[in-house]
């Protein structure tokens, strides 16, 4: 399991006219091939009439499935330049489907390659991007005479402080990247004179965005 990655901030669509060609980019996050592959089928069906529905997803820590789809296209002028600009943004657990309205004027082969790899960077741009990191979560318990000392260092850190809870001692919510626990746990004890309880407990996944 990655301790970070990027992937798209939400599911988006966007949609570029290219030579009266409708170019429609829908993005969705995914967790494995099926789910890809639900997302096509959905798309398909919201748009029966069209005339291409063009796909990419790329799945997996180190990118182990991937795939692109030219839906009738000339070949390799649709599903792979999509999948590169997935790949060129390193997103993971993502995929895409672009629907096409045909216009009535042809675009060419580099043409097609441009529209289509166009339409899947400005979605990711419309969209965003996020990284999402894998963080272990911690209580550290103090006395109340260290409140002010603890909570302003951890404002300054790189740390996260998520919550505070002020019951008969104050416990500190902070939420650490897993790479850098052995030095919160050091930092901490430093910081408090050894002062403080430090309780681990389970990791999950934060996002920011880039």
């Amino acid at each position: 399991m990655l301790h970070s990655y990027y992937t798209i901030k939400d599911a988006g669509v966007h949609e570029l006219t290219i030579n009266k060609s409708r170019f429609i980019t829908h993005l969705q996050r995914v967790v494995d091939e099926a789910e890809a592959k639900d997302f096509t089928d959905h798309i398909k069906k919201e748009h029966p009439n069209a005339h291409h529905n063009c796909s990419a997803y790329v799945i997996g820590d180190n990118n182990e499935h991937q795939k692109a789809n030219d839906d009738g296209e000339p070949s390799g002028t649709a599903g792979v330049p999509m999948l590169n600009v997935l790949l060129k943004k390193e997103l993971k657990n993502t995929a895409v489907v672009v629907t096409r309205y045909f216009g009535g004027i042809k675009l060419g082969a580099g043409g097609l390659i441009r529209a289509y790899g166009n339409s899947v960077t400005e979605a990711v741009q419309h969209t965003g991007i996020v990284r999402r990191s894998r963080v272990r979560h911690y209580e550290v318990t103090a006395s109340y005479e260290l409140l002010g000392k603890i909570e302003n260092e951890l404002r300054q850190s790189g740390y996260i402080l998520r919550s505070i809870d002020y019951s008969e001692q104050v416990t500190f919510h902070v939420a650490v990247n897993l790479e850098e626990t052995e030095d919160f746990e050091a930092w901490m004890v430093n910081v408090s004179h050894n002062r403080v309880t430090i309780t681990a407990s389970g990791t999950s996944y934060i996002e920011e965005e880039v």
